[in-house]
């Protein structure tokens, strides 16, 4: 493979894979308390957090896994449960324990955890993201494409931060019940992907069978 194919096989398979704009509804949802630059500020720290994480798994990654017995359907089984959580408190229109505890509320640090959690894990480096990574780097044969991987990351996760940032502008003429509406929609959305996660890693177990599409 060329340098140019592996350059635009990374490009568009990770960004793809991510897909920062399906992740657009359920974190306006999931933040509908939050003011703009709140928003903003979530976006940017779950992008690096996101572009972090893909970047170490594209290093050792592959070491990581084996060295610590772990598998990709085990990280799709704890994928599901989290955005389950925080799904059926959507759906309760309840402030979700994932995003906030008590002790973190009283300090004022409780609107950050969405950041890391669901949003850039499992949502944007969720296991297809963290595989795709790993078998880019099994396919780069060389340094220029070993560098070429992480500047790939980096780029998609910048992409992930204006996506996000740009959503996060646009919302300021939705009402509050409007807000709550596509709250409880995506909190059911959020639930068959939570579902979806757990349904693809029997399938690579071999416990039930891949679904068409999956």
């Amino acid at each position: 493979m060329t340098l140019p194919e592996y350059t635009l096989l990374a490009l568009s398979s990770l960004f793809v894979i991510v897909d920062p704009f399906a992740a657009v509804p359920a974190f306006l949802a999931m933040t509908a308390g939050n003011t703009v630059s709140e928003r903003v500020r979530m976006s940017r720290t779950a992008s690096i957090v996101a572009g972090l994480l893909m970047l170490v798994f594209a290093l050792v990654g592959k070491w990581l896994f084996r060295f610590l017995g772990i598998t990709l359907p085990a990280f799709q089984m704890a994928g599901s449960v989290v955005l389950l959580l925080v799904a059926l408190d959507m759906v309760r229109a309840r402030v979700s324990r994932v995003r906030q505890t008590v002790e973190e509320q009283t300090a004022g640090m409780g609107k950050d955890d969405i950041a890391v959690t669901p949003l850039a894990v499992p949502m944007l480096a969720g296991p297809g993201a963290i595989s795709t990574v790993i078998l880019l780097h099994a396919k780069a044969d060389t340094l220029p494409k070993h560098l070429l991987l992480l500047g790939s990351i980096v780029a998609v996760a910048s992409s992930c931060h204006l996506v996000l940032a740009l959503a996060s502008r646009g919302t300021q003429w939705l009402s509050p019940i409007a807000m709550r509406v596509i709250e409880r929609i995506m909190g059911l959305m959020l639930a068959a992907i939570a579902f979806q996660f757990l349904i693809n890693a029997l399938a690579e177990l071999g416990v039930v069978s891949r679904p068409a599409g999956g």
